[in-house]
């Protein structure tokens, strides 16, 4: 059984698509052990909740500094014993400890077809009103690991998605959860349950598709 801890800060959109695959079984042999969140009082809790999933909240505010809030992240992590680690909208830079301590362990969701619209200061909305100020004409969802950098680690999944001439960042990123986020992240936890999925020369490699 592959055990799962996801972080999240928000609404909790990703984490409601990964607790509806699990309930129909079409994710594998997988537990979803832990919720955890920055923010305490977010839906994505009460989803949580709603599902059986114990929760708890590492909030930054609670503690002296950043060093302090990381230490106690891992710490909260760490208590889990996971053997996968989703960031399913956690907008927390992960600190390096965590990734040592997991590594190639951990994914994440990012709303916009990596390498484009990545990195600092591109998150949630910002993303989409990023791709319609440039006037993009197809934008999507990838699955990656995380690493150290920021939105630079190994790509598992990417899936496109069309941007329309009247949308606004709103519409725009509700049709990139729906056509692709919701879709490949459920995917990519499958994936790594069956043992489909390794990282070999800093590149995520599914089966044995070398290509």
């Amino acid at each position: 059984m592959l055990k799962i801890v996801v972080l999240v800060s928000g609404g909790g959109t990703n984490l409601q698509a990964i607790i509806n695959r699990a309930a129909d079984g079409s994710l594998g042999d997988i537990k979803i052990t832990s919720v955890i969140s920055n923010n305490p009082g977010v839906k994505a809790l009460d989803r949580a909740a709603q599902a059986g999933i114990p929760a708890e909240v590492v909030c930054p505010r609670d503690y002296a500094d950043r060093a302090a809030f990381n230490d106690a992240l891992l710490q909260t992590v760490r208590k889990t014993e996971p053997d996968l680690v989703v960031l399913a909208g956690f907008l927390v830079a992960i600190p390096p400890a965590m990734v040592q301590a997991f590594p190639n362990r951990i994914i994440n969701i990012h709303p916009s077809l990596i390498p484009a619209f990545c990195g600092k200061g591109f998150y949630g909305l910002k993303v989409h009103e990023a791709v319609l100020a440039r006037g993009v004409r197809v934008t999507g969802a990838t699955v990656h690991f995380v690493d150290e950098g920021t939105d630079t680690g190994p790509i598992l999944l990417q899936q496109a998605v069309r941007v329309e001439a009247n949308d606004t960042p709103e519409i725009l990123q509700r049709r990139v959860m729906e056509e692709a986020e919701w879709v490949i992240l459920p995917q990519a936890i499958s994936l790594i349950a069956r043992g489909l999925v390794t990282v070999r020369d800093g590149r995520a490699i599914i089966g044995e598709d070398e290509k």
